[in-house]
């Protein structure tokens, strides 16, 4: 076989082998194509709107305590660490769930709808429902299971259940440890579950018009992804592989050599 053919051979094969450990940038980017979806911006709101599958916790007190003792639900103990059979710890209210219709079963009232309400109209409804049966009743809800997601290029991606209602995005960010100095800052995506469905908005951490948006306080459930930006998608275009097939290719060559002279 000619060694020049033999050489160039080679010096084809090595370029297939590189040229076969790229991979598009694309292809590490979570939730492409959503500009080919129709876009809805949900409406500014104070506060969170009560959801289907949300949890509940709702108080109720007064003057006189026995009297409301009927709308409370038991309060019940925690199982010890490990043991499921002991109850100890202190003890936690019982929530309420809210069903695919947006109601709850709420003692001595019955089905009571609360899906689109926030918890201080909730809390309104039911003191004076409650007020047929006791004077000046004080109702406290919350709900229990605020969580969100943050994915992409944080420090330190996760779910994060949180213990109020009012979550920003920076501070939702804060606990996923801040953006890597990889992370795009200019198009960080919301995901948002409504009674409709999905819908998404992209966010520009460095514009100041943020703090207006209707996606700048995050609701339960809201996913949040910080995309990479080029510099780190470039770098995750070359296959893992690419400094074997380098090597191999590095002793084909130095064989090749051998073989000419």
């Amino acid at each position: 076989m000619n060694t020049r053919f033999s050489l160039s051979l080679i010096i084809g094969s090595f370029s297939l082998l590189l040229a076969g450990s790229c991979v598009s940038g694309k292809k590490i980017t979570y939730y492409q194509n959503m500009q080919a979806l129709e876009q809805e911006v949900a409406e500014s709101k104070k506060s969170l709107e009560i959801k289907s599958n949300d949890l509940l916790t709702i108080s109720v007190a007064a003057e006189n305590l026995e009297a409301v003792q009927p709308f409370n639900l038991p309060v019940v103990g925690m199982p010890s660490t490990g043991d499921a059979t002991r109850v100890s710890g202190q003890p936690q209210l019982q929530t309420y769930l809210v069903d695919g219709a947006g109601n709850i079963e709420f003692p001595v009232l019955g089905t009571i709808h609360v899906g689109g309400l926030n918890r201080q109209e909730l809390s309104e409804m039911l003191e004076e429902k409650i007020s047929a049966y006791v004077q000046n009743p004080i109702v406290n809800t919350r709900i229990a299971n605020f969580q969100v997601t943050v994915l992409g290029e944080v420090n330190r991606p996760g779910t994060f259940s949180i213990p109020d209602e009012y979550l920003s995005l920076n501070k939702a960010l804060g606990f996923a440890g801040d953006l890597t100095i990889y992370g795009k800052r200019t198009n960080v995506l919301i995901i948002r579950e409504t009674e409709k469905g999905k819908i998404y908005q992209y966010v520009d951490l460095t514009d100041s018009n943020l703090l207006n948006s209707p996606f700048y306080y995050l609701q339960q459930n809201d996913v949040v992804y910080v995309e990479p930006n080029g510099a780190q998608k470039q770098g995750a275009a070359y296959n893992r592989n690419s400094s074997v097939y380098i090597s191999i290719a590095s002793i084909l060559i130095s064989l090749a050599i051998l073989i000419t002279k």
